[in-house]
């Protein structure tokens, strides 16, 4: 079945099928609807692809993140996909890896694909070079790009992230303020995310006059039994510190796993505060204090700002959000 077969079964030309196809106000209510009548009869799905040039839309948004396996991108995703689809968009997903070459790879096959614009979820598409960056630059120029958790600043560019800075930045002053005296930044990576939440731990210290050691701040991209182990491995006799703030809830129970081994009380010996608010947070005991830097409004928002800009809208380039501390048990009462 094809539009030809459709026309005839309907008794029209094949031009108006493919104005009731294109949405075209050309056609009197009557016609659409005996066409759209065979077109169920006979579950007819027109190809995208055609419809899209018709259209010069294909009504799908292109979305790349590192690694779906991630339960941060993974939310991202799924929060991206349920918006979109409410808007009528479907979504073509694809998963780069950290790799700068696979990057721009994927993002050509999007754009080969037609897609309508592209979400980049994750802050690990910013590289720390323009020289790296361009390749953005250049695909911003055939089609918007919606950056989650991070920015560029560059024309077709939009983007919606929380203030990482100042999140952590604020737990690490509640900690040094309830005389916690010795901190610890646990984080992943030196991806864009990665660069402001150590800036705010660093602010913190700063405002309060206090000199950070190399050995407070570790950067270590593992799973929880790796950080555990590494910790172990560094701190198994004496632990040097009362306090530790991470860059994701991960992390954050691979402390807590180190701590139970090593034989500390939480929040007694040492509190601990992790990031992203993920649903892990709740299955540890005790439950961990979090940051919640907002991902499902973060996501509603880039998809919100795409439709509006889509629609020939003037929006920000940028829009910041700021993150809330959850207070649960791994931190004191007063916290």
């Amino acid at each position: 079945m094809n539009i030809y077969d459709i026309s005839k079964k309907a008794g029209v030309s094949i031009a108006t099928v493919s104005r009731v196809l294109n949405g075209n106000d050309k056609v009197s209510e009557k016609t659409r609807q005996k066409v759209l009548r065979v077109m169920e009869v006979e579950s007819y799905h027109p190809n995208a692809f055609a419809r899209g040039l018709g259209l010069n839309t294909m009504k799908t948004i292109g979305i790349l993140c590192a690694d779906s396996s991630d339960s941060y991108l993974a939310s991202a995703v799924y929060y991206l996909e349920q918006e979109l689809r409410r808007f009528g968009y479907d979504a073509l997903l694809c998963c780069t890896g950290y790799e700068l070459e696979q990057k721009q790879k994927y993002l050509e096959i999007l754009l080969s694909k037609r897609v309508d614009a592209i979400i980049l979820a994750g802050s690990t598409f910013i590289e720390q070079t323009n020289k790296n960056n361009q390749y953005l630059c250049l695909a911003a120029g055939k089609v918007p790009l919606i950056l989650l958790n991070g920015h560029l600043d560059a024309p077709g560019i939009y983007s919606s992230l929380c203030d990482d800075t100042a999140a952590v930045a604020d737990a690490a002053e509640r900690l040094l303020a309830g005389k916690r005296n010795k901190l610890l930044f646990l984080y992943r990576s030196q991806s864009y995310s990665g660069r402001r939440k150590l800036e705010g731990f660093l602010r913190a210290h700063t405002g309060r006059k206090i000199s950070v050691e190399k050995e407070q701040i570790i950067c270590c991209n593992g799973s929880i039994t790796d950080i555990k182990e590494r910790l172990l491995q560094d701190y198994g006799e004496v632990f040097p510190f009362d306090g530790v703030i991470t860059s994701d809830d991960e992390l954050a129970i691979g402390v807590l796993k180190f701590a139970k081994s090593a034989g500390l009380s939480i929040p007694g010996d040492l509190s601990v505060i992790g990031y992203n608010n993920s649903k892990i947070g709740i299955c540890c005991e005790p439950e961990l204090t979090t940051i919640d830097n907002k991902l499902e409004f973060s996501c509603r928002h880039a998809v919100s700002v795409l439709m509006s800009v889509l629609n020939g809208k003037k929006v920000p380039a940028k829009t910041v959000i700021t993150a809330e501390i959850i207070a649960r048990q791994t931190t004191d009462n007063h916290f």
